[in-house]
């Protein structure tokens, strides 16, 4: 079991230069990985991308990559002065066919690609590569260890909060089969009030009875909640990312109590759907955070 937050962050090196990759992971129903930092190197991303979706199946993923020379050949930022010069001859042209001055502005050469080179950004991809690689490995495998000491204290927290739902479940399944008969003896007040001389066994009275105890019914949402719970269990103990299916049995718990209030017509019945469905809130909001 993962939870899907988490954060993982790894750095190598090479001859050439040195690669630090930071990895943070959010909810999402979805898998997404969002590739920054590699500026023209982003045949790389598909790469990082394939690599990271290979571990996870649900959460955005922030990949934050920062690529560094380590070769000591020149600065972190460089400039290509041959096409600086091409520029400025350019302004110059200009300044003489229009008849006046016509100077550059630092932005003009800012806005001209390739003149500004950052630290990294001539380093061709299959050397970055080299660095990036292990450096994404030491970050994933950072984040799945987080990820994986989250989704432990999440099956713990869980499973308690799944014992307590057992417990509303038993609770309700003691009080339903005394329905029927404080049915039976509250309709026999009633009729005695209204002193209506009725035979306890005439066969009106104990149809009535008969169909509030049909109506009142709920041995198939009591068999089918013990179902779900059980289910609910093996996906906690489970290898196989189970947010989803998880998140599914929820809404079929919750179903079920709810069906119960509505068939049960009783008070202290209602009164622990609504405990249930409360603790039930709760584990679906721990259940988003599953992968």
């Amino acid at each position: 079991m993962h939870s899907m937050t988490g954060f993982g962050r790894g750095s190598a090196s090479t001859d050439r230069c040195t690669a630090t990759v930071e990895i943070a992971g959010v909810n999402r129903k979805q898998a997404e990985v969002v590739v920054q930092g590699l500026r023209d190197q982003v045949e790389l991303e598909n790469r990082i991308r394939k690599a990271v979706l290979a571990r996870i199946s649900r959460g955005r993923l922030q990949v934050s990559v920062v690529i560094e020379r380590t070769d000591g050949d020149g600065s972190s930022v460089q400039a290509d002065l041959a096409l600086a010069s091409q520029l400025d001859d350019v302004f110059k042209s200009l300044s003489q066919h229009l008849g006046r001055t016509v100077a550059p502005e630092p932005a003009d050469f800012l806005r001209v690609p390739g003149l500004i080179r950052f630290d990294g950004q001539d380093i061709d991809p299959e050397a970055s590569w080299e660095a990036v690689d292990p450096a994404l490995e030491e970050a994933l495998a950072q984040l799945m260890s987080m990820r994986k000491a989250e989704g432990a204290d999440l099956v713990a927290d869980l499973q308690q909060r799944l014992e307590q739902l057992e417990s509303h479940r038993n609770a309700i399944g003691e009080i339903a089969p005394t329905r029927p008969a404080h049915f039976r003896e509250v309709l026999l007040k009633r009729l005695s009030d209204a002193e209506l001389d009725l035979d306890l066994d005439d066969e009106r009275v104990l149809r009535e009875i008969g169909l509030f105890a049909d109506r009142c019914d709920i041995t198939e949402e009591l068999t089918r909640l013990d179902a779900h719970f059980g289910r609910f269990r093996e996906y906690l103990s489970g290898g196989e990312p189970a947010g989803r299916p998880l998140d599914f049995l929820c809404q079929e718990i919750h179903r079920e109590f709810n069906t119960i209030g509505s068939k049960a017509s009783d008070a202290a019945i209602a009164q622990l759907v609504v405990a249930a469905k409360t603790e039930l809130e709760k584990i679906r909001e721990q259940v988003q955070n599953i992968e």
